[in-house]
């Protein structure tokens, strides 16, 4: 079948999502590479340049851009560096659709910008949502166009939906595998190293998001995220542990059916969607076996041994700038436990602290989010400098 051409362009292209986003791409030859950016990965940006030859490609420092710029010199591809050149390839006239898979709250001002030249997003940059949800919803209905969500859990909701209107949902059930360290105790968790959080048991992700998932931090995210992307009030988000990661996550309608969306556990489904939808088209790879799988189970989750759940849910309850401190203080404590700087249980333990301290500001504006964003990771390093 001849599909009509679309092009794309890819933040955060070299990490987890923009790789595998680039694999749908190879399958897919109607999908057209307009623009490209990475953080600092010169040497994968260049390879992927070569082989998908898009317009403009952007790095974050203009020492990157320099050195990339002899690289490629033999190429006509645009080079640009920072906020600047993810603003100007936001904007970039010839896409329709925009991944954001750059991980931070860098994404907030290139997916406004997108929004504002009219691209549909395909979003994984979750914290876009959780941070300035309040911000990007509403513009996206004002522009009138898709915001196509990337995550599995919330790409399967949005299949179960299939065009349902919000108003009929009764309940989310948003799945969880437990990560690697489910139905352990705080004791168990004590001792836990960056090299055992870093072991997924179904998933291949980031390293920060790997980290996020083993202490269910990134499921409250994706709460959050949820309660943005199809209107619903926290209490109808529940989170269900899944072990199996067969039922990505199910919508429950107020008549008692339960829709799921179901399928092995590769993130090429969810992005293969967002950038056809609505149509869907083939795709390889292994399919879920019933009779091999023999049994799907469910167990509630653990609050109170993993805490970043039930903090952030306050987070989102208090809402307007309480989710920035929840997110920055946790992509800080992260980074400082994947150094050895501080120890597994301190990264609830600090979001905690940091959270208490908040004065919440009621409707954050970007400068507001990015300056509670700021304080706070320089509220989380002073910390660990006094500990």
């Amino acid at each position: 079948m001849q599909y009509k051409s679309k092009n794309i362009a890819i933040l955060g292209s070299t990490g987890s999502i923009g790789t595998q986003t680039l694999e749908v791409v190879r399958s897919n030859p109607e999908l057209k590479v307009a623009a490209l950016a990475a953080g600092s990965r010169v040497d994968e940006l260049e390879a992927q340049i070569r082989e998908f030859r898009p317009e403009v490609a952007g790095v974050w420092t203009e020492e990157a851009a320099k050195d990339l710029r002899v690289r490629i010199a033999d190429l006509n591809v645009k080079v640009v560096s920072g906020m600047e050149g993810l603003l100007e390839i936001a904007a970039w006239p010839r896409y329709q659709v925009l991944v954001t898979a750059i991980v931070g709250m860098i994404g907030i001002r290139p997916t406004i910008a997108a929004i504002e030249a009219g691209k549909d997003i395909a979003l994984a940059n979750k914290e876009t949502l959780v941070t300035a949800g309040h911000i990007i919803m509403p513009l996206a209905r004002r522009q009138g166009v898709s915001i196509l969500p990337v995550d599995s859990e919330h790409s399967a909701i949005f299949q179960s939906l299939n065009g349902e209107p919000a108003g009929r949902i009764e309940k989310i059930l948003l799945t969880a595998s437990g990560g690697p360290f489910r139905g352990k105790t705080k004791a168990q968790l004590a001792a836990i190293q960056p090299e055992d959080a870093l072991k997924h048991p179904n998933w291949s992700m980031g390293r920060k998001i790997t980290v996020d998932s083993s202490t269910l931090v990134n499921k409250g995210l994706e709460v959050m995220e949820a309660k943005w992307l199809f209107g619903v009030d926290l209490d109808r988000i529940q989170v269900v542990v899944h072990p199996q990661s067969v039922i990505h996550s199910a919508v429950q309608f107020v008549d008692g059916a339960i829709i799921a969306q179901l399928g092995t556990p590769d993130m090429k489904l969810p992005i293969q969607y967002a950038l056809f939808y609505p149509d869907r088209r083939p795709m390889g790879g292994r399919r879920v076996d019933f009779f091999e799988l023999g049994q799907l189970t469910f167990e509630e989750p653990d609050p109170d041994t993993f805490e970043g759940l039930k903090l952030a849910y306050r987070a989102a309850e208090q809402g307007g700038s309480m989710p920035t401190v929840f997110n920055a203080a946790n992509e800080k404590a992260v980074a400082l436990f994947l150094e050895k700087k501080i120890r597994y249980l301190e990264i609830p333990e600090l979001i905690g602290k940091a959270m208490e301290r908040h004065q919440v500001i009621e409707d954050p504006t970007v400068e507001q989010i990015l300056e509670t964003e700021r304080q706070t990771y320089e509220y989380i390093l002073g910390k660990v400098k006094d500990s």
